[in-house]
């Protein structure tokens, strides 16, 4: 006696109760939204918001910040000052962006990460 395939309702052929194309499908879709939620989780905990930016410079910004929140020195990370404003310091994130904190003596507070297009073409933190 031979097994016939049978026509599953998503169009597949196969085998089966179930059509495993598309359960496999579905699976890896769930391990997809499981990942993205997670990612997206982590961002409650940040100082700023970091949600429109690429996830190297997510993660890298809060390297910075963290290391910064643990007392490390602005110019370990080679952030300078700002000449027109001295209480603004720049910190390179990556080659596109920058961290701009705002210095209030004896801590620095992050105030935004800005692509290093935008932190040209104004003067941040005016």
């Amino acid at each position: 006696m031979s097994r016939r395939k049978k026509n599953f309702p998503c169009g597949h052929k196969g085998y089966g109760q179930i059509c495993h194309k598309c359960a496999q499908q579905q699976a890896e879709q769930n391990q997809k939204k499981q990942e993205k939620n997670a990612w997206e989780s982590t961002f409650a905990t940040d100082p700023i918001d970091l949600r429109a930016l690429p996830k190297n410079v997510v993660l890298k910004a809060r390297e910075i910040i963290q290391g910064l929140q643990n007392q490390k020195n602005y110019r370990e990370f080679h952030g300078k000052r700002l000449r027109h404003d001295r209480f603004i310091i720049s910190i390179p994130v990556t080659r596109h962006y920058r961290l701009l904190c705002r210095d209030y003596g004896n801590f620095l507070v992050p105030e935004a990460v800005i692509s290093h297009e935008d932190y040209n073409v104004c003067k941040p933190g005016s």
